[in-house]
């Protein structure tokens, strides 16, 4: 348990800043996310099992020794004894070259078997079918892409990740933020219940003032308390997205606290706000574009692949003999020492072969239109983003001016009641409006900030 804490200081030390309170800055917030949730290692592990699928995949290509020995022994004579190592080399275009020995004795052989030690060196090309795609190609092809397709999908979760952990933060800082303020106004209430009786004492105010400031400084407190659950569960909300190496959740301490960063828009400056360009960008760097064309680009393996089985498979095998040094060299190809085949297969109606082909065009069809639908479902999004953006912006700007135009007529009051001239009904009635305009603002900022992470994530910009 003591390690425990001990791991956990370490963690916060390294990505808090120091000041007068320990903050904790969104970017490094998100650098803890991305490093220790389960969510983003996950992720890393897709990436790293198709990497295993790449080297499963290319275990077609390794080169196989093989030794082959048999004999046979009845009633004392001897049969036969064979001996046979081999070396077999795949290589990409279908053609395997073959060497090996063939050690051959015994009292009974087939006459067409050659007695004592013979080498070969020989070599089997296809010659339509497998000629330019076969199982172990494609296998190698669709895992690479796979690969490939693994890291647009990280890129998928990390984003949605991001932005949900974003917002997590931003919603802390308007809690954060809102209990300020609401702690604010009940403290001014507090210093006015102190004035009312005071001048209530010297006769100034009637008894009846005081019940309204105790009134308005409950209702105050009612709000307070509201507030400081709402911040307590943002804690937890936040938290949510805080692991620790061990793979055991983190949970934040109430003394960090959100860096106040409302007027930073530098955290913006690495991020594409242009509506034109961020749609520029999708076709080319949207992860779940590019996950589609990655499967799509599978298919196609998969469709040359399947056209293999239309063709009829011919495969010519040829074996250079050797049975000793002087027969080895200087020998033409099929005047001596020589095995020979053709082996050629191929179904009369081509059933299976046309099924799997017009299958796997199927397949590609299918997934274009997914394609399409996907595009316009990301510029959709994106675009309806970008117009949120916009208009808080616009709303920010104007409810900046309620807020000083609230706050200004409740400090009016405020003098107005000091000199005689108002009551605590008004000064209530403003204050109440001024915190509400208040709480109205930080929402407003908390939802612009949110906006512009949810349209990142959207256009795949994110991360």
């Amino acid at each position: 348990m003591k390690s425990r804490f001990v791991g956990l200081g370490l963690l916060l030390l390294a990505h808090l800043s120091w000041g007068q309170n320990k903050t904790l800055h969104p970017e490094a917030y998100l650098k803890i996310v991305e490093k220790y949730h389960p969510v983003a290692r996950q992720a890393q592990i897709g990436i790293k099992k198709t990497d295993a699928q790449i080297l499963q995949a290319r275990a077609e290509f390794d080169p196989i020794l093989k030794h082959y020995i048999t004999s046979k022994t009845l009633d004392g004579t001897s049969y036969y004894q064979y001996n046979s190592p081999e070396l077999n080399i795949p290589t990409w275009y279908g053609i395997e070259v073959n060497s090996g020995i063939e050690n051959l004795q015994g009292d009974r052989l087939d006459p067409s078997q050659t007695t004592g030690q013979t080498s070969y060196i020989g070599i089997q090309v296809p010659i339509a079918k497998n000629l330019l795609m076969d199982k172990r190609r494609a296998a190698l092809q669709q895992a690479k892409l796979m690969n490939q397709m693994a890291f647009a999908e990280q890129r998928v979760v990390l984003n949605q990740l991001f932005s949900d952990a974003m917002e997590a933060y931003w919603h802390w800082l308007k809690c954060y933020q809102v209990l300020n303020v609401t702690r604010q106004n009940l403290d001014a209430a507090k210093r006015r219940i102190d004035f009312v009786k005071r001048s209530v004492e010297l006769g100034d105010r009637p008894a009846v003032d005081t019940l309204e400031a105790n009134t308005q400084f409950m209702y105050l407190d009612n709000q307070f308390l509201a507030k400081s659950l709402d911040y307590e569960n943002a804690i937890l909300q936040l938290s949510a997205f805080l692991w620790q190496e061990n793979n055991s959740p983190l949970t934040l301490h109430k003394d960090i606290l959100p860096a106040e960063v409302w007027g930073d828009y530098t955290l913006f400056s690495n991020f594409d706000l242009n509506l034109q360009s961020i749609l520029e960008k999708v076709d080319s760097f949207h992860p779940e574009i590019q996950a589609y064309q990655f499967k799509i680009e599978g298919l196609n393996v998969e469709k040359r692949l399947k056209f293999q089985s239309l063709l009829p498979k011919i495969d010519l095998q040829y074996n250079h003999l050797m049975k000793d040094k002087a027969t080895s060299v200087n020998t033409a190809l099929f005047t001596n020492n020589y095995r020979f085949g053709i082996k050629f297969e191929m179904p009369l109606r081509l059933s299976l072969g046309r099924g799997e082909y017009q299958s796997a065009k199927l397949k590609i069809e299918e997934e274009t239109i997914l394609l399409s639908q996907k595009k316009q479902q990301i510029q959709i999004k994106i675009n309806s983003y970008f117009n949120q953006f916009q208009t808080l912006k616009k709303q920010i700007q104007t409810q900046e001016k309620a807020v000083s135009s609230y706050t200004a007529l409740t400090k009016a009051e405020e003098s107005k009641f000091a000199q005689g001239e108002s009551s605590l009904f008004l000064i209530n009635s403003r204050e109440i409006k001024a915190l509400e305009a208040s709480e109205k603002l930080l929402d407003l900022k908390a939802y612009l900030f949110k906006t512009v992470y949810a349209l990142q994530a959207s256009a795949g910009l994110l991360i």
